[in-house]
């Protein structure tokens, strides 16, 4: 095999496939990056098992073959080379050079045949989404799964489609966050819960450009994201996803209208009192038109009252300050709806039209004051 290509071109290749190499594995072709080339198409393959990525680089095909490397060594020598065309070359013993004006790398390579490729999947039916769209929904919900493996379920995203509805849940048994997009087209009804990981490493890889389509293909047992000559293909979670209609409730005694900014820079300050590993809640004291904010911890205390519009009874009640914040930061409304029943019931943040809701159950605060 003989390919010469531009560094930008490899490096941006070889950084998205990397994506889906593993850190451990028993299976040392896993730790590799094939190489393929044929008729002036280059494609880098990288593939755990759980996760495969696959794309294509422009380049010249001198001579067609295949390689699989090491995608570490691989990925710091493309990265160290200088800003020119690359140079790879292998002989049949799977020697492989790679040269960049006076910089020449010889290092061994694996038979390509021992490669686990990825799954084929069926292209019936694609479900589009703009990247940016994709991205967005990725962000404003990723942070609420759950990082142990203790529940499967919980460390991956539902992804519900209702006729011209896509629903993205996520849950760690503290808080609930769910996003509504509008599609373009209508769909048969298709429920699927995909890896945190895979949504991930697919936000990292997305453009974000609104005028860029993703195609999503679904299967029984894996999910395929096809955009910018990449694909992402990976397997889906099993199981039966939580009943999230019944932890979602319209009942409150209180709500609340507030601006946005105010409340997220109020909680941001409070946290500056708190020591990282501290589990202190922020008390938020609802009284008529005032909210006011509290923090004590070993390092100091701090109050601070912002305006509001409030319906309903005054409430006195504590969270965790990390999980507001994380929903605040990503909901891009000016005002906001805060909606609550009592002291040990969870609170929602969601607009009138209930295109986002963010669940968090509140923290008991006795004897915190």
């Amino acid at each position: 095999m003989k390919i010469v290509c531009t560094k930008a071109n490899l490096l941006n290749g070889v950084q998205t496939v990397s994506k889906a190499v593993p850190n451990k594995t028993t299976m040392s072709i896993l730790e590799c990056i094939l190489v393929e080339a044929a008729e002036n198409e280059i494609k880098l393959t990288a593939n755990d098992m759980e996760l495969g990525i696959e794309t294509v680089i422009e380049g010249d095909v001198v001579e067609s073959g295949t390689i699989a490397l090491d995608a570490k060594i691989f990925l710091e020598i493309v990265r160290k080379l200088p800003d020119n065309d690359i140079t790879i070359e292998t002989d049949p013993s799977f020697k492989t050079t790679i040269t960049c004006e006076k910089a020449k790398f010889n290092i061994i390579g694996k038979s390509g045949e021992d490669f686990s490729y990825l799954p084929e999947i069926e292209r019936n039916d694609s479900l589009v989404v703009s990247q940016f769209t994709l991205k967005e929904v990725i962000r404003q919900t990723i942070f609420s799964i759950a990082d142990n493996e203790n529940n499967k379920l919980m460390t991956g995203e539902l992804f519900e489609i209702e006729n011209d509805t896509l629903k993205v849940v996520s849950l760690d048994g503290h808080r609930i966050s769910i996003r509504k997009i509008e599609l373009k087209n209508s769909y048969d009804h298709k429920k699927v819960v995909v890896p945190g990981k895979t949504l991930s490493e697919v936000s990292k890889i997305l453009s974000g450009d609104m005028d860029k389509d993703v195609n999503i293909f679904f299967t029984d047992k894996h999910i395929l994201f096809e955009f910018n000559d990449t694909l992402v293909v990976s397997r889906l979670i099993e199981g039966e996803y939580f009943k999230i209609d019944q932890m979602l409730s319209s009942d409150y005694e209180t709500k609340i209208k507030m601006n946005k900014r105010d409340l997220l820079d109020c909680i941001d300050r409070a946290t500056l009192l708190v020591k990282e590993g501290d589990k202190k809640p922020v008390i938020i004291d609802v009284k008529d038109i005032s909210m006011q904010l509290k923090m004590n911890s070993t390092v100091g205390s701090m109050d601070e009252e912002i305006d509001i519009e409030k319906e309903g009874k005054d409430i006195k009640i504590g969270f965790n300050p990390k999980f507001l914040i994380d929903a605040l930061r990503v909901i891009e409304d000016e005002e906001i709806l805060i909606y609550m029943v009592n002291p040990k019931a969870p609170c929602f943040i969601k607009d009138e039209k209930e295109s986002y809701i963010y669940m968090i159950l509140p923290v008991n605060f006795i004897n915190v004051e």
